[in-house]
């Protein structure tokens, strides 16, 4: 029997996917998706199921048609996930304070 509580198992998984998601960039900017603020939500249910909200740049986006189902392809792929539902907003639309300190030291904000 596993000595973890159950409860745990969601955060674990939680934190393997953002770890996933940080290996994914936008091609013309050199930060992750994570830190560029990208995502604007990931729930993780009792049952493994992922949801991941997430914008782009701009709607006008070259990687728009390539970088969200490269997300979901790489959140898929992480052990213990059982489906994954991504959802693409443009709402807030987003912008260069959404990003994390880290990114924004990178990119000379």
């Amino acid at each position: 029997m596993d000595p973890r509580p159950q409860a745990d198992a969601p955060d674990e998984l939680r934190e393997r996917i953002i770890d996933t998601i940080k290996t994914v960039y936008d091609p013309e900017i050199p930060v992750d998706i994570w830190e560029l603020g990208l995502i604007y939500g990931l729930d993780v249910d009792e049952d493994s199921e992922v949801k991941v909200t997430m914008t782009l740049t701009s709607p006008m986006c070259p990687v728009a048609e390539t970088l969200p189902p490269e997300v979901e392809q790489k959140v898929r792929g992480v052990p213990g996930v059982t489906d994954v539902e991504l959802d693409l907003t443009w709402e807030p639309p987003w912008e260069p304070s959404m990003m994390s300190e880290a990114a924004k030291l990178e990119l000379g904000f």
